[in-house]
């Protein structure tokens, strides 16, 4: 592995200024997939800038009326621990406690895994059908961008030079609203997703009042497919409807055929993931106050 110098700013200004100076530096959230890239030569940088002491990257806040303010650099841990977000975004909680193992849920970050772009992620299906917004700091101010826009390509981001991820913000969920996630591996624990689904519904008499569906490890970046949501909108909560929307959802898919299964495969998963991450929502909105 390269040389690297190693910086720990204490404040979000600091921290704009350095990433300034070196271009080329990268940013440490917890470092899970970032050491890892380092050590395979993947990536190489003459600055690592470590963000996990600045206070806004490290914020965790639940108001009932503002929603969920998530920071980048918050570890999983963190996440799953939190009796707020266990009780107003259990989904949310799932997913932190399915990031890896317990030791890499110790260090990785939400935040991480959003900005590492992988198609494959976890947390983004689920952060695009809660209807997350990022806030971005950089040498011009702050910005923010809808999760959905904010990964371009694999392993590739919206973020400009000199900027970071700051925070992501989660809307407080309506009444009777539910959320999921699911995917399909081939072991138990620590591998990555074949396929995933991430759904939020919010119900209303009976009728689905609205509903978003993202995709994950079936396209070059996490996939928003607003077609199926709208679909669903005004629809009355049957099996059918449900099932409607899943095929949708597989017709949307653009998967590839890789070692871990091939495109056919993929969007059968597209389809059986979403209509069970659906119900299970479903489900969730009912027993909701």
């Amino acid at each position: 592995m390269k040389w690297f110098d190693y910086a720990a700013p204490a404040s979000l200004d600091e921290t704009v200024k350095l990433l300034a100076q070196h271009p080329g530096a990268l940013l440490l959230a917890g470092g899970t997939d970032l050491l890892v890239q380092l050590r395979a030569g993947k990536k190489q940088t003459d600055l690592v800038v470590d963000v996990k002491h600045i206070p806004e990257l490290n914020a965790l806040h639940h108001d009932p009326a503002k929603g969920l303010t998530l920071g980048a650099a918050v570890p999983c841990y963190r996440i799953y621990g939190d009796g707020a977000v266990q009780s107003a975004f259990p989904a949310l909680a799932e997913v932190a406690g399915i990031i890896g193992g317990t030791q890499i849920q110790g260090r990785a970050s939400i935040g991480g895994n959003l900005c590492n772009a992988a198609p494959s992620a976890d947390s983004i299906p689920l952060l695009i059908a809660l209807g997350a917004v990022c806030r971005v700091a950089g040498p011009s101010g702050t910005r923010e961008v809808a999760v959905e826009d904010f990964c371009t390509a694999p392993g590739r981001n919206v973020l400009g030079p000199g900027e970071l991820l700051v925070s992501i913000q989660l809307p407080p969920g309506p009444a009777r609203s539910g959320a999921r996630y699911l995917r399909f591996i081939p072991r138990n624990e620590m591998d990555i997703a074949v396929a995933g689904a991430g759904v939020s519904v919010v119900l209303e008499d009976g009728v689905f009042r609205s509903a978003r569906i993202a995709l994950a490890a079936v396209a070059p970046t996490p996939l928003f497919v607003r077609e199926a949501g709208e679909a669903l909108a005004g629809q009355p909560v049957t099996p059918e409807a449900i099932s409607a929307a899943a095929e949708i959802a597989r017709g949307a898919a653009r998967p590839i055929t890789d070692m871990r299964g091939t495109a056919d495969y993929r969007r059968h998963l597209c389809s059986v993931l979403t209509r069970r991450a659906l119900e299970t929502a479903v489900q969730r909105a009912r027993e909701a106050r």
